[in-house]
């Protein structure tokens, strides 16, 4: 039933947006404002508990499945609802930023679904907050097209049928939005972003056949799991849809929700949809909780830990079996390589790469994964073509062969390789880069032929943190070096001349390259490690 008295609406502090009036109506931030006086106070108590749990990992270094919850994990009774018909064919998903013209090109790129990103991939400037809503708002109704300023080529979308399924990605817990305010108080990131989109899309994508889906990011437990799963009750009755309309697909990728994996899917399971295995925020989620540890936990370079590392694998193979045995969908990690236009000798190598991942994916028993670009929809749909032909997944594949101990989970130890210089390296060159592009509001930025994100930063400073407090050695020019905060200033100041001379003075003078240079040694080597780098970042992002 619908609230008879809407509460007073969250206040905007920002400067006027172009249509900004379609998106912040009255009635819009009214449920923002209700949202937020009902489950804020349980949110800032989950991450009080994070914080909580974060310290006891530290005295003990270890983790394990719950003991709590062993009788939900033994029912083998329950199940996830069952997926609706938009959703049940998920063998390609693509990734993005809502900005216009992605909006346009990941509906059209052929990939099943689309993560509409509000999390890693944007830049939570205000601009980016309130015009992506209006984007996928226009989606819906069909009124959407875009043209490059810079080309002139137009872009619109092509028949509904053939369009992407939109699976949204609100921001995570841990991230307020400052320009919206409740009695005072800047409202959760995740629910001004659910609220918005909820309010004015739910019954539209009904309507369409379709529904109101989510991603769900930075889970740490399954009382996460059980607060989002609240706030679609209440919100699902508030509007006046029915219950079970709302589907939600959770990230694992942190090391404590992949003990929980079983237990997130029963919190939310009349509106599950499945669980997706991410890779650089687990193994940040591993270094922030574990940075502690010694050396058994120190990680290679980051390129060098794929998916088929020891504990790596244990984590995946235990996500496909626990999905299926709950009827939910398992979906896989990201092939983020963004072809080259210039070099074909590039293409062929990556592509091979992203083929031999697929492939490994769908041979595993995941029933779709991601890729960051349109170039890599087919590539990826044919390896789950393979595995799949007219079926829409493989949940019938139950994985009983898997038997995972808590102590796999954690084998980092278990590899082989190294930290090196090179990989410290890169490490400052992909944070320095990214972060000074999401100071200028851009999430999801091209570096090195890759798409990086807000989570490959992540790793990236952690790694760096990590190895200076481990007091990692690498190899330099034939001579043995320990990880320094020294050392550390002195790549991040050859990578600063380096983008001077690349770009050019005139450029660089009107980029945020200081400003993300400092941002990155901050964050890397303050003592207190800060748990989120978007969180020092947020304060110096502009807009």
């Amino acid at each position: 039933m619908s609230a008879s008295v809407p509460s007073p609406a969250a206040v905007v502090d920002a400067e006027p947006l172009p249509r900004q009036d379609e998106v912040l109506t009255g009635a819009a931030l009214a449920f923002v404002a209700e949202l937020h006086r009902r489950f804020t106070p349980r949110r800032d108590e989950l991450l009080a508990l994070r914080a909580e749990r974060r310290a006891e990992i530290a005295r003990t270094c270890t983790l394990d499945f719950l003991p709590e919850t062993a009788a939900i994990r033994a029912d083998d009774s329950w199940k996830v609802a069952p997926a609706p018909a938009a959703l049940d064919d998920r063998r390609v998903e693509i990734t993005g930023p809502t900005d216009r013209k992605m909006t346009v090109n990941a509906l059209n790129s052929g990939a099943r679904v689309w993560l509409a990103d509000f999390e890693d991939a944007s830049a939570p400037t205000w601009e980016n907050v309130v015009l992506g809503q209006l984007n996928l708002i226009d989606a819906y109704r069909g009124n959407i097209d875009f043209t490059d300023p810079v080309s002139g080529k137009s872009y619109a979308l092509r028949p509904a049928q053939e369009l992407a399924t939109v699976v949204m990605r609100p921001r995570g817990w841990h991230l307020d939005e400052r320009h919206l305010k409740v009695d005072g108080r800047a409202v959760p990131g995740a629910l001004v972003d659910f609220g918005l989109y909820f309010f004015h899309n739910a019954r539209r994508l009904l309507d369409l056949g379709k529904g109101p889906y989510f991603y769900l990011p930075k889970t740490e437990s399954h009382l996460e799991a059980r607060l989002w799963n609240d706030v679609f009750v209440f919100a699902q009755d508030h509007i006046g849809v029915p219950q079970g309309s709302v589907r939600a697909t959770v990230l694992i990728e942190t090391i404590t929700a992949a003990y929980e994996m079983e237990e997130i899917l029963y919190e939310l399971r009349d509106h599950a949809s499945g669980l997706n295995a991410g890779r650089w925020d687990y193994l940040f989620s591993i270094v922030k909780n574990f940075r502690d540890g010694g050396p058994r936990f120190v990680l290679p370079d980051r390129n060098a830990v794929t998916m088929t590392a020891p504990f790596m694998r244990a984590y995946t193979e235990l996500l496909v079996r626990t999905c299926h045995k709950r009827g939910a969908h398992a979906i896989g990690g990201m092939a983020a390589f963004i072809p080259s236009r210039r070099d074909a000798e590039v293409n062929k190598v990556a592509f091979e790469k992203v083929r031999a991942d697929k492939d490994r994916e769908a041979g595993d028993g995941f029933d779709g994964s991601w890729v960051a670009h349109p170039d890599l929809v087919p590539i990826a749909m044919e390896s789950f073509d393979r595995v799949l032909g007219d079926r829409p997944h493989q949940k019938d594949r139950l994985r009983e062969d898997v038997d995972v101990k808590a102590a796999d989970l954690l084998a980092v130890d278990s590899l082989q390789a190294r930290p090196t210089y090179a990989g410290l390296v890169n490490a400052v060159q992909v944070g320095i880069r990214y972060i000074e592009a999401w100071l200028r509001g851009l999430g999801a930025v091209a570096i090195f032929n890759l798409m990086e994100d807000a989570a490959t930063a992540e790793i990236s400073r952690s790694q760096i943190w990590q190895w200076i407090n481990a007091g990692v050695e690498v190899e330099r020019d034939g001579t043995t070096v320990r990880v320094t905060p020294e050392l550390a200033r002195e790549v991040a100041a050859a990578e600063l001349a380096a983008v001077r001379a690349e770009i050019g003075e005139e450029a660089f003078a009107a980029g945020h390259w200081q400003q993300a240079h400092d941002l990155l040694l901050t964050v890397a080597l303050d003592e207190d490690y800060a748990d989120f780098l978007t969180l020092p970042a947020y304060e110096q992002l502009t807009g």
